[in-house]
């Protein structure tokens, strides 16, 4: 009998082999769905790839003790980064906060390398236009052995030859209906749109730090009215303990007083704690690490007039054309134009030139250098030690498939879809415009009434607190009108920062925010 082929059980074990290989991977992921993963570590304690320690156990297995949902420490990310390189003895402004922003915080850097990668993908379109020359330099070694029957019995051959070729290719393509300049018109639109990119988001660092700025200078008056209002709040404590001594005062207004005097010291904590998450808050707008210390100068007094208010109708129309987002969805829909006319040019003929040089050494026979990554194959070589063509063609795609329609369907699409995000970015940015408007004249308003109501509490405060002291107010009133001064200062410096803030998301819906005045510093 004859035996059994055996290549067909080897081919069977290599592929059982070969699908083990892919799911044995498994043991790299978590155990189950409800245990901790244990992941490997090296020496120092840093993770690194591999099984999980925890991967033989089976799922229905109790956990260790010492298992839990933490990982271990990694001595490759124990650090932080460094406090921001800062003057400890100068106070920063505003303008010097921004300029700092813009400098460390890692959303510009970002953004600037968007829009360098943009740029370089427009110049990877660009050099579409120019040839391809490569050169290759190939060296080989044939051996061949054979052997035949005669009539006069087995005749045995053997062959071994060796040699080189050397090749310089050189690939044009000449004329393709405008689809390499409809690839570098997309391209130098999806640049455009990166860099309009890119100055938005400076716009956004400036406004996130200037909305910051105004509520720690917001925090910073509520603490200082806290420290005054603890301060008040003793005078009143010692002015019940006086009229005690006198006779006049009673212990329930001894009382009333050290109650008074323990909320306010209640406010005032509060006040220090939403100061330092104010002033975290501005760190984290400025891009530096929360250990830096910088001094911050206070806002310094400015007069919210009338001007900052302004018709709806007055602005709306250069906010459309100056917005960042609107550019920038623009330029995205002229370059999806653009792919359209890339799809169509993928319909017509394309001319071509192809030139080869090649020189051969040994007894080597090559047809052909084949691919090696990005290069094309290199025909038309033969034995000879010298060789060489220069070839004029025309090439014409007939049938794909389908898939040039379907690409050309998809750039239509992707246009449409850019037309209609153009138009939603446009209502969107008026719907924005008209809020921050209606916001900033709601602040205005605010601030102008909180003014008048602080005056008035500060006049009733002071005649309550004389008359108490004299004997002839009582404490409720001379409590009530502190209270009411409080709230009224709060308010006041509140609805100042919440008009700043107003003025500054205007000054962004609008994309006038970061404007460069005629000084060359930049406003917001």
């Amino acid at each position: 009998m004859r035996a059994p082929d055996p290549k067909p059980w080897l081919i069977a074990l290599a592929v059982a082999g070969l699908a083990g290989c892919a799911t044995s991977s498994l043991d790299l992921a978590p155990p189950a769905p409800d245990r901790p993963w244990q992941p490997q570590t090296d020496t120092a304690g840093n993770i690194v790839p591999g099984p999980s320690q925890n991967a033989g156990q089976s799922a229905q297995s109790s956990p260790s003790a010492h298992e839990g949902y933490t990982l271990p420490r990694s001595a490759a990310l124990a650090s932080v980064e460094p406090a921001a390189a800062l003057d400890t003895n100068h106070a920063y402004t505003l303008p010097e906060l921004i300029d700092l922003a813009e400098s460390t915080n890692p959303t510009t850097r970002i953004a600037w390398n968007d829009a360098r990668n943009a740029a370089l993908a427009a110049g990877v379109a660009k050099a579409a236009y120019l040839p391809l020359l490569t050169a290759t330099v190939m060296g080989g070694y044939q051996a061949s052995s054979g052997s035949s029957s005669t009539l006069l019995g087995n005749v045995s051959t053997h062959g071994d030859i060796h040699g080189s070729v050397s090749v310089v290719s050189l690939q044009w393509l000449l004329f393709d209906f405008g689809g390499r300049s409809a690839r570098v018109d997309a391209a130098t639109q999806v640049s455009l749109a990166a860099d309009i990119a890119f100055t938005a988001v400076h716009q956004q660092v400036i406004h996130a730090v200037s909305v910051a700025y105004y509520a720690y200078e917001a925090a910073s008056a509520r603490a200082s009215t806290a420290q005054q209002a603890l301060v008040n709040a003793d005078g009143i404590l010692a002015a019940s303990r006086a009229r005690m001594k006198q006779g006049v005062g009673t212990v329930v207004e001894v009382a009333q007083a050290t109650q008074n005097r323990a909320q306010a010291n209640l406010v005032k904590v509060q006040a220090d704690g939403a100061l330092s998450d104010s002033y975290l808050s501005l760190l984290s707008a400025l891009g530096i690490s929360p250990l830096s210390k910088p001094t911050i100068a206070p806002l310094p007094a400015r007069a919210l007039t009338p001007a900052l208010h302004q018709s709806v109708d007055e602005i709306v129309a250069d906010a459309i054309a100056r917005r960042p987002d609107v550019q920038s969805a623009y330029a995205l829909e002229q370059a999806n134009q653009a792919k359209i006319r890339a799809a169509k040019a993928a319909f017509m003929p394309k001319v071509f030139l192809s030139a080869v040089a090649a020189y051969g050494t040994g007894q080597t026979a090559i047809t052909a250098i084949p691919p090696v990554g990005d290069q094309a194959a290199t025909v038309n070589l033969n034995g000879s030690r010298r060789s060489g063509g220069v070839f004029l063609g025309v090439t014409i795609p007939l049938y794909d498939g389908g898939l040039r329609s379907a690409v050309l369907m998809q750039a239509r699409n992707d246009a449409d879809s850019a037309s209609a995000r153009v138009t939603r970015t446009k209502e969107e940015a008026v719907r924005q415009v008209v809020a921050a408007q209606n916001a900033l004249s709601t602040s205005l308003a605010s601030n102008d009434a909180a003014k008048e109501l602080v005056a008035a509490a500060q006049t009733t405060y002071d005649a309550a607190f004389t008359a108490y002291r004299h004997g002839v107010g009582s404490i409720t009133d001379a409590l009530l009108a502190q209270n009411q001064l409080i709230a009224a200062q709060n308010a006041a410096a509140d609805s100042y920062s919440a008009a700043l803030s107003a003025a500054a998301s205007l000054a962004l819906a609008t994309g006038e925010i970061g404007a460069a005045g005629a000084d060359g510093e930049k406003t917001w």
